[in-house]
């Protein structure tokens, strides 16, 4: 399944009043936002046409989140649903997840992109191919030994798969303190060393099991008091995932 078509399904079923997404391109995916959305990227082209509540900022995520009133931008509401699609390099996916969490609120849900290369030469950090990915496939070992609180769920999209994130701590520092000691570990040169169970997506739930899951619905909750909500969405992680998915209870 496409990954714009999961998105828009995010979109419609979990129907976030606040939407970021770092990485806007030609619009695509802007373009499925319904309620509030800011898009940044330094080189946007829109060739679709966006409509609604669209605030874009020409400027790198790393800047924006630095410089920018982000809860002027948001109009002082947690952003609901994040979408991280900018260079596919393993330490801008991490700084852009750390810099969403810190204004999402705990039932906030983030996705990344380009985490499940099909080869070796897609997760090159140097692209050779259309196609690549970079290394940013190494954010999912990262968040599953840092903050096995969260839920981090790879789907298997097509192209280059997501990475569902949820169970947000917005006051959580764990990532912003640990960044120089990741990157030391997990940055490496070329070739990549990427998992067979990554260039497989074995690790990975197929996008069709996901969407018929009651995942959705349970992190579209607004209403059950939290320890209720996480327990909603663990069960559903376990119906359509299995065990291995699902982070350390809290």
């Amino acid at each position: 399944m496409w990954y714009l078509e999961v998105l828009q399904v995010l979109h419609e079923r979990l129907a976030p009043t606040t939407y970021v997404e770092i990485g806007v391109g030609e619009g695509d995916s802007l373009a499925l936002a319904r309620g509030r959305a800011i898009g940044i990227d330094p080189h946007f082209a829109l060739t679709r046409e966006v409509d609604g509540d669209v605030c874009l900022v020409r400027s790198t995520s790393d800047d924006f989140f630095a410089t920018q009133p982000v809860t002027d931008r948001t109009r002082g509401l947690p952003v609901d649903l994040g979408f991280v699609d900018s260079a596919p390099l393993f330490e801008f996916a991490l700084r852009d997840v750390v810099n969403l969490e810190r204004y999402a609120a705990p039932r906030s849900v983030i996705v990344v992109h380009h985490v499940l290369p099909r080869t070796v030469d897609d997760a090159a950090r140097a692209q050779d191919t259309p196609a690549g990915t970079g290394d940013a496939f190494r954010l999912t070992e990262v968040l599953r030994r840092y903050r096995p609180d969260l839920l981090v769920l790879p789907v298997d999209t097509e192209p280059h798969g997501m990475l569902l994130l949820a169970g947000l701590d917005p006051t959580s520092t764990v990532l912003a303190d640990a960044y120089d000691a990741i990157l030391a570990e997990y940055r490496r040169p070329d070739p990549q060393l990427v998992p067979d169970d990554v260039l497989d997506r074995i690790d990975a739930v197929p996008a069709d099991r996901l969407l018929g899951s009651g995942l959705l619905t349970a992190l579209a909750d607004r209403d059950s008091d939290d320890a209720t909500w996480w327990s909603q969405v663990r069960d559903s992680v376990l119906a359509c995932a299995g065990p291995a998915f699902v982070g350390a209870a809290r």
